[in-house]
């Protein structure tokens, strides 16, 4: 499953000496369930998403077709992610993080609840609301887990640990209770559910805000009156500048002088994602001020960057190309039990924390022998690679009509949660030890963009799933995912050079 933690932000006075959750703050409790009901909210109401857009309306679906549900699926997901970068700029700036958590999980709320109105406005008002809930939210939560801790606490690593453990027991139960309630009962009740998740998580978090100290209380206060003036003025500019963008765009189509549609408003994300990198990275690599070593640094994270935006192209396909397979070709049944398709979402979080200990000991086993990041994403690509690959062959059956046997999604996803194992957690490492002081913030959402190019990937995967052969669809990702793998491990030497000593 793909989990992102930072650990940002100064430490704050919050209680150090406090051990009474396993050993930690018992503010660490009120953010391990905060976290869990809000993945239990966006995993459950994933795992629903392109099958409700896919169904037909007489079973209460929106019914539409798989080109236009998959460029929805990418858009959603890659702005649930891109979102992360404002969200934890208004945190810092504005509302400090424990209310930009608050505020976003009252958006993710109503915009579960919005998802259950019959109009097709509620559907896609729905949709924004989340975006943006999600964008507050999850970036500023994991933030404030690190300001439990005084600097040099020995227990912040850990404790990100047992949140992670959060964020995969809500992804794991997500799918099994929301899954099961969308698919046999009602796809809007579904929704609903998810939306009564995050409320139960904002009920316990405001209930325990007074185990959190003054961790993500105060936003950062600007160094002096004028940039407090620069700033205020800064937003209104951009607020206006907005206002005015959105309204130019409703008068043009309402006059008809534009159309727009799911696939042009996701086509012009994928080239805002494209400008947005190749800006970054331009001046990184090539703008005033930078040292040798921070630029060879830049290089070395560009080739981890598409790396990873090339395995989440593939990793996330789990709840879009993936999912359509598990609900139209996969038998639905195991000992005898019939199970919602959408309950193959649970096994990536099933798998992560089974392989998730394994993985952190088999680093640390292999001590000198540990291979360096690069070599760790050419093995994530690998695994992500094999995992497509072996569907090849249940896709050539599902094509000649036949339902396949549900050990071949679970193998893959086995294999994918792998991958992730080398790449995720690794990745985040990197980009911490790899980034100039000077934006190690940016660098970090930096990391969230190679997610969102990779969400948008998997969408537009999923929106040829009725007009590509499986077999051919299957091949082409597991193609693309090793062929990554191969120019990635010629990479290795060279970028471990450019990486100046960082391992």
């Amino acid at each position: 499953m793909a989990t992102h933690l930072q650990s940002g932000g100064p430490p704050t006075s919050a209680p150090s000496s406090d051990t009474s959750f396993f050993g930690h703050p018992r503010g660490l409790a009120t953010l391990f369930f905060t976290e869990m009901w809000e993945r239990f909210s966006y995993y459950g109401m994933r795992a629903l998403l392109i099958l409700f857009m896919t169904a037909g309306t007489a079973t209460g679906g929106l019914g539409f077709p798989v080109v236009k549900a998959g460029a929805i699926y990418g858009f959603y997901t890659a702005m649930v992610y891109l979102l992360s970068l404002p969200g934890g700029w208004v945190a810092d700036r504005i509302f400090g993080q424990r209310r930009a958590v608050l505020y976003g999980g009252v958006l993710i709320s109503a915009g579960q609840f919005a998802l259950m109105s019959p109009a097709i406005g509620g559907f896609y008002a729905g949709l924004g609301l989340l975006i943006l809930g999600t964008g507050l939210l999850k970036p500023n939560v994991s933030t404030i887990v690190g300001q439990l801790y005084a600097q040099g606490d020995r227990r912040r690593d850990p404790a990100f640990s047992i949140f992670y453990m959060g964020i995969n027991l809500g992804g794991l139960l997500a799918p099994l209770a929301c899954g099961w309630v969308g698919q046999r009962i009602n796809w809007r009740l579904g929704f609903g559910l998810a939306g009564v998740g995050m409320i139960v998580g904002l009920i316990q978090y405001t209930l325990g805000a007074k185990h959190l100290g003054s961790a993500g209380l105060h936003p950062t206060p600007p160094a002096t009156p004028e940039a407090a003036r620069r700033l205020k003025r800064n937003i209104a500019l951009a607020a206006i500048a907005a206002a005015l963008i959105f309204a130019a765009l409703g008068g043009l189509a309402f006059t008809g002088a534009i159309e727009i549609t799911a696939q042009r408003i996701s086509a012009a994300l994928g080239i805002a994602l494209i400008a947005v990198s190749i800006a970054i990275f331009g001046w990184l690599l090539a703008g005033r001020g930078w040292s040798p070593v921070e630029r060879k640094r830049s290089a070395a994270i560009l080739v981890l960057f598409l790396a990873s935006a090339a395995f989440w192209a593939s990793y996330e396909q789990g709840g879009s190309s993936l999912n359509l397979f598990a609900e139209r070709n996969t038998h639905d049944a195991l000992f005898g039990f019939n199970f919602p398709a959408s309950w193959f979402q649970f096994l990536p979080s099933f798998f992560v924390m089974i392989l998730a200990p394994i993985f952190a000991w088999l680093w640390i086993a292999l001590g000198k022998r540990e291979p360096s990041s690069p070599s760790k994403f050419a093995s994530g690509l690998i695994f992500g690679g094999i995992a497509f690959g072996l569907l090849v062959i249940p896709a050539k059956a599902a094509v000649a009509g036949a339902l396949v046997s549900p050990f071949w999604l679970t193998a893959t996803y086995f294999l994918q949660t792998a991958g992730e194992m080398c790449l995720s957690p690794v990745g985040l490492s990197a980009m911490t030890k790899l980034a100039s002081a000077r934006v190690a913030g940016m660098m970090m959402g930096l990391w969230f963009v190679s997610i969102s190019i990779g969400d948008y990937l998997s969408g537009i995967a999923a929106s040829v799933y009725e007009t590509m052969p499986l077999p051919s669809l299957f091949g082409l990702v597991a193609t693309v995912s090793l062929a990554a793998a191969i120019v990635l491990a010629v990479l290795v030497r060279p970028t471990v050079k450019l990486m100046s000593g960082v391992k």
